[in-house]
Parts: structure tokens; C-alpha cells; sequence
């Protein structure tokens, strides 16, 4: 089984391609964050990641695509973009044939943490320990796009 993970977002979105091989074993493909310029305006912001995201699903053939379900903050114009990004990420998985699955941040926290409480910290040790990770991983995001591929493998064990 092989999920496309994705931590939404426009400035930075985390993505990560996880795969369960024989035995059980978890490994990380691929993982990386997309940027955008905050010099360009939403929409090319917004372009930008949607086609990276239908790159990496013709590249990798995941079986599924994971993300966070959006969680609301105080800035209202952020929740509404990364709203934006979400439906855009959606509609590039859907018109591929990968079917969608969506996590609150507490699952997360629940299955690559170990409790629904762990700070970034914790879980990116944990993620380190629960899966082959062969790279240095230099933001949060990443880490977070790596969880929500690691939680979606572990509610699709069978």
C-alpha cells in the first residue's frame, strides 16, 4: 500500500509518499515541503502546489492520498486559503482515481506520537522510530505530511 500524505498548506505544504512493504514495514519514499513565493499572488500560490500535487501522483501511483483536516485558528484569511488548498488538493486526487482520507490533528498526534497530546517534538522522534526515514528533514511540515502518511498506514492495516 503506498498513501501521497500531505500537510496543507500555500507558503509551505508538506508532502510524503509512504509505503507499507512485505512484512509490515513502513518506509518513506519521498517527502519534501512545496513553496511558494509570498511574492506572487494566491491563485499562482494555490496553481503551484495543485500541480506539484498531480506530479507526485503520476509519479508515485499512491493507492490513496491523506491530509489534516483543517482546524480552525484565530486568522480567518489563513483558514480560508488553506481551505483553498485543500479543495484544490482534493480535486487533483479525485480526477486521478485516488480516493481521499482525512485525519484531525488529534489522530495524528494519536498514531505517530503515541498520544493526542505529543508536541512536534515527540512526534518527530516517534516518526524517526516507527518508520525508514533516509534523509535530514529541515521543517515541520515535512514531519507532519510523514505523520499523517504513518496514521493513514495504520488505520489501513489489513
Amino acid at each position: 500500500m503506498k498513501v501521497l500524505a500531505i500537510d496543507p498548506g500555500y507558503g509551505r505544504c508538506g508532502v510524503a509518499v509512504l509505503e507499507r512493504i512485505q512484512g509490515g514495514k513502513e518506509i518513506v519514499l519521498y517527502s519534501d515541503c512545496i513553496e511558494t513565493s509570498a511574492k506572487a499572488d494566491f491563485p499562482a500560490r494555490l496553481a503551484e502546489v495543485a500541480l506539484e500535487c498531480r506530479r507526485l501522483i503520476k509519479k508515485h501511483k499512491p493507492d490513496s492520498l491523506a491530509m489534516e483536516k483543517l482546524y480552525f485558528s484565530t486568522n480567518q484569511k489563513t483558514v480560508m486559503q488553506v481551505a483553498e488548498v485543500r479543495g484544490a488538493l482534493i480535486g487533483a486526487a479525485v480526477e486521478s482515481g485516488v480516493p481521499v482520507f482525512e485525519y484531525t490533528p488529534g489522530e495524528i498526534k494519536s498514531a505517530a506520537g503515541g498520544s493526542g497530546r505529543a508536541d512536534k517534538r515527540q512526534i518527530a522522534t516517534m516518526l524517526h522510530a516507527l518508520v525508514k526515514i533516509e534523509k535530514n528533514i529541515q521543517y515541520d511540515d515535512e514531519y507532519d505530511a510523514i505523520a499523517v502518511g504513518v496514521t493513514h498506514l495504520a488505520r489501513h492495516r489489513s
